[in-house]
């Protein structure tokens, strides 16, 4: 065989020889994989027994436990029902019980009613026979007998009130004057204030004569300042070692006093000096004003107070009255009736309020032909107080009518503050020469027949001759005697004229 053919033999001999063997192990690796699948399968085929075994186990045991649980509801059901069928057939047997009571107690009751009627029926009968017996007897009728009756009943009836009520009015009477007082007494004790007395001069005491020489200044230089830029009186006379300040005005004067002293104590007196020294002290002044008016509003407890109304209430620090300081007035007017208030059930803080503020209008800093009640009332009004105190402030005098308790408190209030002893330097000697030189200003015109003064000096009520004045001269004889008034006295506030002037006619029916 030649050589070239084993060459091609050998090759495809190796080529069949591998597919064999390839085809071998193919075999045998297809027969492992079916036989491990088979076994995955099996293993499957058991564990998905086994879990359905568990899912009906579980779903039986769940049944189980459902069928117990219904059961036992079923049993609690069966029995609320049982009971219920017995609380049905209690109530049933009640309801016929009741029922057979009714029944019974219905007969009873229309028996009785039957025995009422014939029974009513029977009185009646005899209330007319009684009744017809009592008209034959006395010789009225039912109707006259009633009448007199009810009349004699409504005179005791009348006749007991009467008695009563005077019992009562007599037990009021002598209660409420021993009681009212007692609230005054009891008032009066717990006020203890201090009392002093006030000038309208001052007097600056002076290191020697020699200091008068230099206020008065060269050619009355430093005088004449001095007195223009207060406006006050400065007298020097022969008085050693003091100099006498005169105002009507208690704050200028205090101004005047404290710039003196300030000027005396420094020893610099020349113009520029004084008008320097007088608005510093002014300065001062002023706002000592609306401390002390707070200091007043402090201590009595009283709040919102405009600035107005303090600042009026502190000017009262340097006014006087009859030598009584306005403000300690107030302040005690204020305490008394905040005490009468407490006693008698009213408004404390109102009457307090109302009290403090009652003379205010002597704080006024305008001048006007108004007395103090109707321009502090106009300064109240301003100030949004409330009606009852601005009424309480413009009847204090009695020049309008109280409208409150309150405002009849400041009235007895302010009369206890003034009124007590030592509160007023006024003698009442002076008060009655006061008011008889009013009159007699009056009397001395021709045609007046007679003049009282009266609301202690702030009005004069004239009697004029009707024969000898007529309507027509009336007014002018009034502006007359006001102008001699001006003219001859010296007073606070201003004085109410009225002139009274009648004609009677006298005729006897015979």
């Amino acid at each position: 065989m030649p050589q070239y053919i084993w060459f091609i033999i050998l090759p495809i001999a190796g080529i069949v020889l591998g597919w064999t063997i390839r085809w071998l192990y193919a075999r045998f690796q297809l027969s492992a994989s079916e036989q491990k699948a088979e076994r995955v399968k099996q293993d499957a085929i058991r564990e998905a027994e086994a879990q359905k075994k568990e899912i009906l186990l579980n779903a039986k045991d769940e049944l189980i436990r459902e069928r117990n649980q219904q059961e036992r509801e079923n049993r609690d059901r069966r029995a609320e029902v049982q009971r219920y069928e017995a609380r049905v057939n209690h109530k049933e047997e009640l309801l016929d019980q009741r029922a057979q009571d009714f029944d019974k107690q219905e007969e009873e009751f229309a028996e009785r009613s039957i025995a009422l009627e014939k029974r009513e029926a029977s009185v009646a009968i005899q209330e007319e026979e009684y009744r017809r017996e009592l008209e034959r007897i006395s010789g009225l009728s039912a109707q006259e007998a009633k009448d007199l009756i009810i009349k004699n009943l409504e005179n005791e009836a009348r006749h007991d009130a009467q008695a009563l009520l005077n019992k009562i009015e007599q037990e009021a009477q002598l209660s409420s004057e021993k009681k009212a007082r007692d609230i005054l007494v009891t008032t009066i004790q717990r006020i203890a204030t201090e009392t002093t007395s006030d000038i309208t001069v001052a007097t600056v005491s002076l290191p020697s004569d020699e200091m008068k020489g230099r206020i008065i200044g060269r050619e009355g230089r430093n005088i004449r300042t001095l007195e223009t830029l207060t406006g006050v009186d400065i007298i020097i006379d022969d008085t050693p070692e003091a100099v006498v300040i005169s105002c009507f005005d208690p704050v200028r004067k205090e101004i005047a006093k404290e710039s003196l002293e300030r000027l005396i104590s420094d020893g610099r007196i020349h113009p520029a000096r004084i008008e320097e020294i007088v608005q510093k002290v002014t300065r001062e002044i002023q706002n000592k004003i609306y401390e002390e008016g707070e200091k007043a509003l402090f201590e009595l407890g009283i709040h919102n107070m405009p600035t107005d109304g303090v600042r009026a209430l502190g000017r009262l620090f340097f006014r006087t009255s009859y030598g009584q300081n306005v403000l300690v007035h107030s302040k005690e007017v204020a305490l008394i009736a905040g005490m009468l208030a407490s006693e008698l059930g009213a408004d404390r803080d109102l009457a307090k309020r109302a009290a403090i503020l009652h003379d205010i209008g002597k704080g006024a800093e305008n001048d006007s032909d108004q007395n103090h009640a109707e321009v502090g009332a106009d300064m109240a009004r301003k100030m949004g107080e409330d009606a009852k105190v601005i009424n309480a402030i413009a009847a204090h005098h009695n020049d309008i009518e109280p409208t409150s308790i309150e405002a009849v408190l400041v009235q007895i209030a302010d009369a206890i503050s003034a009124a007590r002893p030592g509160a007023r330097r006024e003698t009442v000697d002076n008060y009655v020469k006061r008011l008889e030189n009013l009159e007699g200003i009056a009397e001395s015109f021709s045609g007046v027949e007679k003049a009282y003064a009266i609301q202690a000096g702030r009005e004069l009520r004239i009697l004029v001759n009707n024969e000898k004045i007529p309507d027509s001269d009336v007014q002018e004889l009034a502006r007359k005697i006001a102008k001699q008034i001006e003219t001859d006295l010296r007073y606070p506030g201003r004085i109410k004229l009225t002139m009274i002037r009648e004609i009677r006619f006298v005729e006897y029916a015979r």
